[in-house]
């Protein structure tokens, strides 16, 4: 098994193999990171959403939100405030809380 290893490694030797496992498993973990990051910043953001809140969809839509249950809100989008959609809260991307003065 040991000579089959290193002809297939090209004669490197045990240490630089692990070295290059090591360099690979290090590339995973860092292209990883920024995606867990937003994870974590788009669920803090969901456990914040309230109604009232002003949000942009993933589809650059602005509206206010006027419900919210565990996977949906309603949302009412336009200057005439008769446009109401029942949308998915994965397609905010963004929430803005209304000013308290």
């Amino acid at each position: 098994m040991n000579a089959i290893l290193m002809e297939a490694a090209g004669g490197m030797g045990w240490g630089l193999i692990a070295i290059y496992a090591v360099f690979i498993v290090g590339m995973f973990w860092l292209m990883g990171r920024p995606q867990k990051k937003e994870q974590k910043r788009l669920k803090a953001l969901m456990d914040s959403l309230a109604v009232g809140d002003a949000i942009k969809t993933s589809s650059g839509f602005y509206g206010i939100v006027l419900d919210i249950t565990d996977e949906d809100v309603i949302v009412e989008f336009g200057n005439d405030r008769h446009c109401r959609i029942t949308m998915d809260k994965t397609a905010i991307i963004d929430v803005e809380k209304p000013d308290e003065e």
